[in-house]
C-alpha cells in the first residue's frame, strides 16, 4: 500500500494499492513505522539512462516514473544512484510484480513497485502535486471467517454427495434384482472405477498440471520477450490462452449438467407443467421430455453461461462458481462409483502422493522457487490475463483489511480435495446400508474428512503458504475406515466389498444339488405357496415340457440310489416331501 498525504493543509490521508516485489527490499507492515517521503513526478520520464535523472537528483525523495523501454532493474539502478528511498512506476498495463534475477536482488537495497495509470491521477487530482507518501505491506489476519463456509460447503458436498451416492447404488441393484423396468432404468449408470483407469487419470492429471504450468499463457500465442516482460518495452498482453478458454467451456458444460442433476429430483415433484412435446424425431426430443424439465436444462445453462460471461466479477460471481462446483462435484460423486475398499486405498494413496509432490517437492525443480500445483491453482503471478482455472471453491476474505483496496483475496479449496474422500464416503455408505451396519462407516469417515479439513485450516495458518489438503484427508478418513472396520471385525468384507452379497438371500441364485427337486428352468414357478404369495409367476410351463402326475416309481427313481426302494415303500405323500437341498428353500428378495 501506499498512503498519501499532503505536503501542507489537512493531514487526512488516503491508501492507495501498489504491487512490489519483497525481493528487492522488505516494506514495514504498520504505517507508523514507514517513512513519509516526497513523491516526486518524474512520469514524463522512462528513466532508463542517465540522461533521464534530474541534475539535483531524487535526494531522499521517491520518484514517480512511467513505464516502458527498459527493465524494472535498470530504472531501480538509477533511482537508486541518484539518492532515491524507493521507486513508484506507473503502468497503463495490469500491474504485474516487477522482477529481477537473484544477483540484481542482491544489489537493489530500495523497495520498487507498480502503480495504476488511474490512481496516479487521482492523487494528483485530490491532492496536488506537493505531497508526500509512504509505503507500507499490511499483513493480513492469519484466520479468516471465509474457512467456516469452505468448511461448511466441502463437509456438506462429501456428506450429501456420498449419501446420495450410496442411497442410489443400493436402490438400483435391488430394483435390478427385482427385474423391475421402472423409472430407475433411466438413470445414468454408474461408472465403476478399475485400478488401469486410476493409473491413467493420475498420469492425465500430472500432464495437464505441467503443461498448464509451462505453457499457462503461451498456448496459441507466441511467449513476450523476456525484456518485454520484466519491464514493459511497449509489450502489449496478448489474450488469454486458448487452454483456459477450453477448461473454463468444459467447465461450463459439466457443472450445468450437474446442477440439472441436482435440481431435476425436485422438479419431478413439483405439480405444474408436467404437459409433454409432440410426437417428433429430433434428437432427444423424441423421448418426448417434460415441459419442466425443459424449463430446468435452460435455467442451468443460463446459470453457466452467466457465470461465463462475468466471471472475473469478484464481487459476486464467487458465488455462481461455488454453486456449479458444488454441483459437479455431487454429480461426479453419484456418478463415479469404487466398488471396493482396496480401489478407495490405491486412488487416495496415489492422489496422496500426487499432491504431496506438486505442493512441496516441485518448489526445489522449478527456475522461481514456487509450487506448480499453488501457481497452476492460482494463476502465475506474471501471467498476462486475468483468467484462473475454475476448478476450486472460492470464498472472499470476510475479515477488513486496508489490502482489500487492491484485489480481494480469496481462499480456496480444490475439486479434488472434495471428491477424493468423497467417493470413500460414498463407498462407506453404500458398505453401511449392504451390511446393515447404522450407517457407522458413513458417519465416521463424514466426521473424519471434517477433522481433516480443520487439521488443514490450522497448517495453513500456521505455515502461511499453500497445503495440500489430501496431505492431511487421506490419512484421517482411510485409517479412520480401517479402524472401525476392524471394530467390527468386517474388514475382509470392507476390503473386497462383499457387503451386497451377505445381506440378499442366497436361494435365488445358488444352485441346489442334483438330487433334489429342480422347478422348470424357464420358469419362476414358486417352489412353496409362501413364495408364490411374494414373487409372481413371469413365464408359464413351456409347452413342450408338460407337467405329469409324478408316480411313485418316477419319484422313486430321483431319489439316491445307495437305498433302492419297493414301490410300496414308495408313496406320493413321501417322495413328494423329499428332503431338498437348504439352499432351495424360498426366501424374498429384500
Amino acid at each position: 500500500m501506499v498512503h498519501v498525504l499532503p505536503e501542507s493543509g489537512t493531514p487526512k490521508g488516503k491508501d492507495y494499492c501498489i504491487l512490489y516485489n519483497p525481493q528487492w527490499a522488505h516494506l514495514p507492515q504498520d504505517l507508523s513505522k514507514a517513512s513519509l517521503l516526497q513523491l516526486r513526478n518524474w512520469t514524463a520520464s522512462l528513466l532508463c539512462s542517465p540522461s533521464d535523472l534530474p541534475a539535483s537528483g531524487f535526494s531522499s525523495q521517491i520518484p514517480l516514473v512511467a513505464r516502458g523501454n527498459c527493465t524494472f532493474y535498470e530504472k531501480v539502478r538509477l533511482a537508486q544512484g541518484s539518492g532515491a528511498r524507493g521507486l513508484l512506476i506507473v503502468s497503463k498495463e495490469k500491474l504485474v510484480p516487477p522482477g529481477g534475477n537473484k544477483t540484481q536482488y542482491e544489489e537493489i537495497g530500495i523497495p520498487v513497485a507498480l502503480l495504476s495509470h488511474r490512481d496516479m491521477l487521482d492523487i494528483f487530482r485530490s491532492f496536488g502535486q506537493a505531497v508526500r507518501v509512504a509505503l507500507y505491506a499490511p499483513s493480513e489476519p492469519v484466520l479468516d471467517y471465509n474457512m467456516v463456509i469452505i468448511f461448511i460447503m466441502a463437509v456438506g458436498t462429501v456428506a450429501i454427495g456420498g449419501y446420495w451416492a450410496g442411497s442410489r447404488d443400493v436402490r438400483k441393484r435391488y430394483m435390478k434384482h427385482k427385474r423391475d423396468d421402472g423409472p430407475e432404468k433411466q438413470e445414468e449408470a454408474a461408472v465403476d472405477v478399475t485400478p488401469v483407469m486410476i493409473g491413467v487419470f493420475v498420469v492425465m492429471c500430472c500432464s495437464m498440471l505441467v503443461l498448464l504450468y509451462h505453457f499457462y499463457d503461451h498456448l496459441g500465442a507466441p511467449p513476450a520477450p523476456e525484456g518485454a516482460r520484466a519491464g514493459g518495452r511497449g509489450y502489449q498482453p496478448h489474450r488469454p490462452a486458448p487452454a483456459v478458454y477450453a477448461i473454463i467451456g468444459i467447465f461450463c458444460l459439466a457443472s450445468s449438467t450437474g446442477l440439472y442433476s441436482c435440481l431435476a429430483p425436485c422438479v419431478r415433484r413439483l405439480p405444474f407443467c408436467e404437459c409433454r412435446v409432440p410426437d417428433n424425431s429430433l434428437p432427444y426430443f423424441h423421448k418426448r421430455p417434460q415441459a419442466r424439465m425443459l424449463l430446468l436444462a435452460l435455467l442451468c445453462i443460463a446459470v453457466s453461461v452467466v457465470w461465463g460471461v462475468f466471471r472475473n466479477e469478484d464481487q459476486w460471481a464467487w458465488v455462481l462458481q461455488d454453486t456449479l462446483g458444488v454441483a459437479f462435484c455431487l454429480y461426479m460423486l453419484r456418478t463415479v462409483r469404487l466398488p471396493t475398499f482396496k480401489a478407495c486405498t490405491l486412488l487416495l494413496l496415489v492422489l496422496f502422493v500426487y499432491d504431496v509432490f506438486f505442493v512441496f517437492v516441485t518448489p526445489f525443480l522449478t527456475k522461481s522457487g514456487n509450487s506448480i500445483m499453488v501457481e497452476v491453482a492460482t494463476g502465475p503471478s506474471d501471467s498476462a490475463t486475468r483468467e484462473k482455472l475454475p476448478m476450486v471453491l472460492k470464498v472472499p476474505r470476510l475479515n477488513a483489511s486496508p489490502l482489500a483496496l487492491c484485489d480481494r483475496p480469496f481462499s480456496l479449496l480444490g475439486f479434488g480435495d472434495i471428491l477424493v474422500p468423497g467417493l470413500l464416503v460414498a463407498y462407506c455408505h453404500r458398505f453401511d446400508i449392504q451390511a446393515q451396519s447404522s450407517r457407522v462407516y458413513f458417519v465416521a469417515c463424514t466426521v473424519a474428512y471434517g477433522i481433516g479439513l480443520l487439521v488443514t485450516f490450522v497448517a495453513l495458518a500456521l505455515m502461511q503458504r499453500g497445503q495440500p489438503a489430501l496431505l492431511y484427508l487421506v490419512p484421517c478418513t482411510l485409517v479412520t475406515s480401517c479402524l472401525v472396520a476392524l471394530w467390527r471385525r468386517e474388514l475382509g468384507a470392507f476390503w473386497t466389498g462383499s457387503g451386497f452379497a451377505k445381506d440378499l438371500p442366497q436361494t435365488q441364485w445358488a444352485p441346489a444339488p442334483a438330487d433334489s427337486p429342480q422347478p422348470p428352468k424357464d420358469s419362476d414357478a414358486p417352489l412353496s405357496p409362501q413364495s408364490a404369495s411374494q414373487e409372481p409367476v413371469r413365464s408359464p410351463v413351456p409347452p413342450e415340457k408338460p407337467q405329469e402326475p409324478s408316480t411313485p416309481e418316477e419319484t422313486g427313481a430321483a431319489a439316491p440310489a445307495q437305498e433302492p426302494k419297493t414301490p410300496d415303500s414308495s408313496t406320493p405323500e413321501s417322495t413328494g416331501q423329499a428332503q431338498p437341498s437348504p439352499t432351495a428353500q424360498p426366501g424374498t428378495l429384500a
